[in-house]
């Protein structure tokens, strides 16, 4: 299958090994700063000669790649979305999959006029602990669920910001919530099923230098009468510390931790049907990046989604949810009151001036 990347920034490596380990042909890059190509082959150490576009159009109207993945500032998922599902690819979007609810809901529109799958980059779903986890709450295991508390407890400094202007802005970017927290926040939603509230505060406490906020809490309220407790920041001294998930029931008890929840720290049910110790065994990974092994996994079901016509795992609506969780933190700062979900259109730019 004809493959293209664009965007070819910092988590572009990831998407390319995935890529070549699910036997994709890369066949085009695009970025608008051209050393950033080259140095993403270097460093792939990709033997193959891709096509370099700096233009996302003139990529697709000339290469007709069948499947794209887009990696470029989070401001223009939509835009370079919908343009390349309109002319007949299927699209992997990086996190967050768009900047607004009304993008959002276009990029699902016209992915299903076209009969194209579109797909978000959420790769946490596919780490073996968190797998484990989905299926423990799918066959009934915690019992009754009583609350899920998710923290990412990260460090990001000046250097991180200054990589790249777009970084920390709410046109292009959002702060910590939407950029470092989403995946633990897709995983909240996943895990808890619809969501009826969400209140929370967020601020800007040691960034000065970017417009977005750097650290966030909420409260969850679910339909099913769980609870969710949500903290990200980017204030953690001197580097990253850990992404962690709890899920609580009245029959069984689970923490994921590590940088990406990718290791089980606490395995207990009441059914003692497997130990900790087994569980950590089949499932514990130690990714050497915060990014996990999770890209691969995430390729390979996107694939077999457009080989068999089904849904993939974290699908355009899956990704939306991710999305109407952070926009609904954001629209609960800047009014100060709990936010009904479903949030209706909101978007980032809409907190302009609200730090």
């Amino acid at each position: 299958m004809k493959y293209a990347l664009i965007g070819t920034g910092r988590i572009a490596i990831n998407h390319i090994t995935a890529a070549a380990q699910n036997g994709l042909e890369l066949v085009a890059l695009c970025d608008i700063v051209p050393e950033n190509m080259t140095a993403l082959l270097s460093k792939a150490k990709y033997q193959g000669n891709p096509s370099l576009f700096s233009d996302y159009k003139a990529l697709i109207d000339e290469i007709h790649p069948e499947f794209v993945a887009i990696a470029t500032d989070s401001g223009i998922h939509a835009e370079i979305g919908l343009y390349a599902l309109s002319h007949g690819c299927h699209v992997l979007i990086e996190k967050p999959i768009a900047m607004s609810m009304a993008d959002a809901q276009s990029l699902v529109d016209v992915a299903d006029k076209h009969g194209k799958v579109l797909a978000a980059c959420h790769q946490n779903r596919f780490n073996p602990s968190v797998q484990r986890i989905r299926k423990a709450i799918d066959d009934g295991r915690f019992g009754k669920l009583s609350h899920i508390a998710a923290h990412v407890r990260w460090n990001r400094g000046a250097q991180y910001y200054e990589q790249a202007s777009w970084r920390g802005k709410w046109a292009s970017d959002g702060g910590c919530l939407m950029n470092q927290c989403i995946h633990n926040a897709d995983l909240m939603r996943w895990f808890m099923g619809d969501i009826e509230e969400v209140f929370a505060y967020t601020a800007n406490t040691q960034h000065d230098y970017i417009e977005g906020e750097d650290i966030g809490l909420a409260l969850v309220k679910g339909a099913n009468g769980a609870y969710g407790l949500f903290e990200g920041t980017v204030n953690v001294f001197p580097k990253n510390l850990e992404e962690t998930l709890y899920v609580f029931g009245d029959k069984g008890t689970v923490k994921a931790g590590g940088t990406s929840v990718n290791l089980i720290d606490e395995w207990l049910f009441a059914d003692e049907l497997d130990t900790a110790d087994a569980v950590k065994t089949e499932c514990n990974e130690l990714p050497p990046n915060v990014y996990g092994f999770g890209h691969t996994r995430l390729y390979a079901d996107v694939l077999d989604a457009i080989k068999t016509g089904r849904k993939p795992l974290v699908d355009g609506v899956e990704g939306m949810k991710a999305l109407e969780l952070i926009l609904a933190m954001y629209k609960s700062k800047k009014t100060g009151q709990p936010v009904r979900l479903p949030l209706g259109d909101f978007a980032s730019v809409d907190m302009v001036g609200v730090l």
